[in-house]
């Protein structure tokens, strides 16, 4: 069987970061009611606030999404156990070799191996 990959959501750029601690910056402001000359000591508690936040959330696990008739699959996978897959590997809309088992599926690599991945969401 035969996919059309699609590429995975970028992590947050340093521009988003720099923009989520200035969104907190400003409600810090506000929220202190907007008291001038704090301009520093608002910035450094919205980047901690905001760093902290970021290292709470649980780690993002790997995944790759390809589109097989009209469906979408987006399959998880480990990269201790990847052997040596790099994302990028499939390019986006290009045909890659599928194969599913339960709830696994394998998109056969350039390199001839098999990516073994974890379906976590289907759609279409």
């Amino acid at each position: 069987m035969e996919a059309r990959s699609t590429p995975a959501a970028p992590a947050p750029s340093l521009g988003d970061l720099h923009e989520a601690i200035a969104q907190r910056a400003r409600e810090i402001y506000e929220r202190n009611g907007r008291v001038a000359g704090h301009d520093v000591d608002n910035w450094c508690q919205a980047e901690a606030e905001i760093l902290r936040e970021y290292a709470e959330r649980p780690a993002r696990k790997k995944a790759v999404k390809v589109r097989v008739n009209g469906v979408e699959y987006v399959g998880e996978y480990s990269p201790e156990l990847a052997d040596g897959y790099t994302p990028g590997e499939f390019g986006g809309g290009n045909l890659v070799p599928v194969r599913f088992d339960g709830d696994k599926m394998f998109v056969k690599r350039p390199n001839g191996k098999e990516l073994e991945t974890t379906i976590v969401k289907r759609v279409g």
